[in-house]
């Protein structure tokens, strides 16, 4: 398989000795257009890597958050296509920043294999979490897309245990995500002391990177999380900050692209002082 912008990143962050920011938006929340703007503001903010969210109408492990994200999404005309258009868009003007399609199976089955894997790597997506697809069916999408150049992330929770692990990790490539707590997106971060032991654990059966989320929402819990981690995942603090700039319609009442900027700047600050005040 050929080096990715994921590869290259974490390669330089490693370099750099600091964790990356990973941060997720839902594709098309609350509009195309704005949306996009947020895509656009992200890598200036301060994020290193941005996971990009596949509306879908049955998700099964997003909070309220992201599902009403998803819904506002998919209401203003938000499709598959529509997000790899987005990708493609960003890319005219950013071809550094990695782009993570996070998604659920449906869509890109219905799409056809084939047909999405290439019309991906046209718009310039470097990696694929697909939640609903476990290891035993590598041969539908994860395969086809190492083949096609594409990472194939692959998440790890609190449950996978050291005889599992091996099976989960066989064709993950990029960076691993390790989910910090049984549930749901956006409930309250686990005990990051735990969360160490587990990335330890994990590092202990792969030299690839590992990237922890669910349930990181300041500053401070991000650069807990960086003293253990590879990087640093945030979604549901960014998918609320848009949607407390929006009305009952979901329409923008203040600029949901600066207030993301803020918090992401933020969330970045923490990240670098962890690792920088680790290694001092």
């Amino acid at each position: 398989m050929t080096t990715t912008r994921i590869d290259r990143r974490f390669e330089k962050l490693k370099h750099e000795g600091r964790a990356a920011l990973v941060t997720y938006m839902m594709a098309g929340d609350p509009d195309y257009r704005t949306a996009l703007s947020i895509m656009k503001a992200l890598p200036a903010a301060g994020a290193d890597v941005i996971e990009l969210g596949l509306p879908f109408s049955d998700p099964m492990a997003d909070g309220p958050a992201i599902q009403a994200a998803g819904l506002r999404a998919l209401r203003a005309g938000q499709t598959l296509q529509r997000t790899l258009d987005m990708a493609a868009e960003f890319r005219l003007e950013d071809d550094e920043t990695p782009i993570i399609m996070m998604g659920y199976y449906n869509p890109i089955y219905i799409y056809g294999v084939d047909r999405f894997l290439e019309a991906a790597r046209k718009a310039g997506i470097d990696g694929l979490i697909v939640v609903d697809l476990p290891p035993e069916t590598d041969s539908e999408l994860c395969v086809p897309a190492l083949n096609a150049g594409l990472n194939f992330i692959r998440l790890a929770t609190p449950t996978t245990d050291d005889r599992r692990l091996p099976r989960v990790l066989e064709n993950t490539s990029g960076f691993v995500y390790y989910v910090s707590m049984t549930g749901i997106t956006g409930s309250a971060l686990t005990d990051t002391t735990r969360v160490g032991e587990a990335v330890r654990r994990i590092k202990g059966h792969t030299d690839l990177p590992v990237c922890v989320g669910f349930g990181v929402k300041t500053a401070q819990q991000a650069a807990a999380i960086a003293e253990a981690a590879d990087g640093v995942v945030v979604g549901t603090a960014i998918v609320t900050a848009i949607a407390d700039c929006l009305d009952a319609e979901g329409r923008p009442t203040s600029d949901p692209a600066a207030a993301v900027a803020r918090l992401v700047g933020d969330l970045a600050a923490g990240t670098r002082s962890a690792r920088l005040a680790a290694t001092a």
